[in-house]
């Protein structure tokens, strides 16, 4: 099985921590967070890994060439003149996950998040149900929401106090905040018609709006943490000295 980390922005949240590294060399309790990630895929059996790289770009490289890859297979896909967003980073990326027209799911997932979340049972998840991408989903409070029908799918999402954007009908719909992880059909790959820069949600919404599997899978009961702004780092920092383990 393969993923996709993705570690391209600026991470201008996390400054001054990022004013002279990538967000993905950032350190929480004395590891990156670019270790940790690659850590946790490889403790659920992926062994082969495309991060996406701009800022520092050269840094990130270095690193893995240093720590050998962490014994995995890494390939770099470089955004040097312009940052492509979640979606066009991912359609840049897409070869990796085509090549020997393999047709297994993969999984994407931020770099700067941490979390407990059994990618495992997103898989089953994913598989059990033929969805064309799972999310994971968790009810928090966030500015930018999802919204899910009864039976899970993708039905639309809202940010702020605006009005709810609504792709597939639905009688009632539970707003719920993305984790940054997804678990993906490599057909998706093919029905990104989106150019350019583009947020990977513009796809899923477009696709859950033609009737495609675009499901979330709750993540209530696993711990989770954005790791985007200084303070969060040292919350995460003192959650994993008080015994929280991302690896399983």
């Amino acid at each position: 099985m393969k993923a996709m980390i993705l570690a391209a922005g600026l991470g201008t949240r996390l400054r001054p921590l990022t004013n002279d590294r990538p967000k993905a060399l950032v350190e929480v309790a004395g590891n990156t967070l670019l270790e940790i990630t690659l850590r946790r895929l490889a403790s659920f059996g992926i062994r082969e890994v495309i991060i996406n790289v701009h800022h520092f770009a050269d840094s990130v490289i270095e690193y893995l060439q240093k720590n050998r890859n962490f014994g995995l297979r890494v390939e770099i896909s470089r955004e040097d003149d312009l940052l492509l967003d979640t979606g066009g980073g991912l359609k840049k990326a897409s070869w990796f996950f085509l090549e020997g027209h393999e047709q297994e799911p993969f999984i994407v997932h931020n770099v700067d998040v941490i979390s407990t979340i059994d990618l495992r049972r997103m898989l089953q998840f994913h598989r059990k149900n033929n969805a064309l991408s799972t999310l994971a989903v968790q009810p928090r409070d966030t500015s930018r929401r999802l919204l899910f029908d009864e039976h899970n799918r993708l039905c639309g999402r809202q940010t702020g106090n605006d009005l709810p954007e609504i792709v597939r009908r639905a009688q009632e719909t539970t707003p719920l905040a993305f984790s940054g992880i997804h678990v993906i059909s490599p057909e998706f790959l093919g029905m990104m018609n989106e150019k350019g820069a583009f947020s990977i949600i513009l796809a899923y919404l477009r696709l859950a709006g033609l009737g495609h599997r675009i499901l979330g899978i709750r993540a209530d009961e696993y711990y989770w943490r954005d790791l985007g702004k200084p303070e969060h780092i040292l919350q995460a920092t003192a959650d994993m000295d008080r015994g929280v383990r991302t690896v399983s």
